[in-house]
């Protein structure tokens, strides 16, 4: 290695990646370095494409090689993520997915169900490889929300082909029912209909698996945590204080699973419901708020028409609100699956 590209690499470690609070070269995430006349030029590989910090990552980059690094006055960086693997997930099942974030909620109407539709979508327009599973085996909102109807899933061979909307791979009992026919099951079905959509259905590589999990802590969450190792749990609920209380039993129940929580999403925030609720439910159980998501008719009409907030009004206090779940959700996912041991596995990151 030449001389003046090791003094970049140098300067380079002197930049800390704010998450996982160890250099960018050490995690190997600089890739790709070359020095043409006075320009450094290199890849960031970061651990999601949803990442929030890419302009942190210029400013820190920039600032520590121009004037420090004799010769170099400009700096060009070229954008890559690799999504790292819960391997946990590859141990148990050979299931061809790097995470999966179950979104729960301690009662029902608290919109968990619109939660797990924006931010599949929001993560799968970020670049990711997204699968959005409806664990609702009861009563399936997902494909009215994502806009597939009565889609029915083909098979090949001995597997099912997800339903696509938005970017996101998709699987729920309502694609293999009609709406007048109920869906009866008892506790040992659920946990088998569960367990077939995640081994039975040819979901491809996936960055994010989120499902969508039923209201409360009945058998549907409790087989999801026994049949896979969950790389975390979000719990969704409305400001007021009976949500709050259904919602903390959410959470001694993930916990008492030992199942990660990624945090609290305090949903319909605003003059009708309040707020604040969740962020002092996150407080005080040691969690992370993750934000508030304010009450619209639009978000509710993305659900009734097919289309999710993010696609159809982005720009809406809603849509920006999903849109920064996404970055932050995505940023946490990427520091429990790195923080599981002492060191960070280097293969992981790249």
């Amino acid at each position: 290695m030449s001389d003046i590209k090791q003094q970049v690499l140098d300067a380079l470690s002197t930049v800390i990646e704010p998450e996982l609070h160890q250099d960018i070269v050490s995690l190997e995430m600089v890739r790709d370095l070359t020095v043409e006349g006075d320009t450094a030029k290199f890849t960031i590989v970061l651990t999601t494409p949803a990442c929030p910090l890419k302009h942190v990552f210029q400013e820190r980059c920039t600032e520590a090689l121009i004037g420090k690094v004799p010769g170099i006055n400009r700096v060009e960086i070229k954008w890559d993520s690799q999504v790292p693997m819960d391997h946990r997930i590859q141990g148990r099942l050979d299931v061809p997915m790097n995470s999966i974030i179950a979104v729960g909620s301690g009662k029902g109407g608290v919109g968990k169900s619109t939660v797990s539709v924006n931010l599949a979508v929001a993560l799968a327009e970020a670049g990711a490889r997204v699968g959005l599973l409806d664990a609702d085996i009861l009563n399936p909102n997902v494909p009215t929300m994502m806009g597939l109807g009565y889609g029915r899933p083909k098979v090949a061979g001995e597997k099912m082909i997800p339903l696509e909307a938005y970017g996101v791979k998709v699987m729920s009992t309502g694609f293999l029912t009609t709406p007048d026919k109920p869906m009866i099951m008892r506790g040992p079905m659920l946990h088998s209909a569960i367990r077939q959509f995640f081994i039975d259905v040819e979901w491809d590589r996936l960055d994010y698996m989120v499902v969508d999990l039923p209201p409360g802590t009945g058998d549907a969450p409790l087989s999801l945590a026994q049949s896979f190792p969950l790389t975390g749990a979000i719990i969704v609920t409305q400001p007021q204080d009976v949500a709050i209380s259904d919602a903390l039993r959410s959470v001694a129940m993930f916990e008492k699973l030992n199942v990660p929580i990624i945090g609290i999403v305090e949903n319909m925030s605003g003059e009708f419901f309040g707020s604040g609720g969740g962020e002092k439910l996150a407080e005080q159980r040691g969690l992370t708020f993750l934000g508030r998501v304010p009450m619209a008719a639009a978000v509710r009409e993305g659900g009734d028409y097919g289309r999710p907030i993010v696609v159809s009004q982005p720009d809406s206090p809603a849509g920006q609100a999903f849109a920064q779940l996404a970055q932050i959700i995505a940023a946490r996912v990427s520091v429990l699956m790195l923080s599981d041991s002492n060191t960070i596995p280097l293969n992981i990151i790249g």
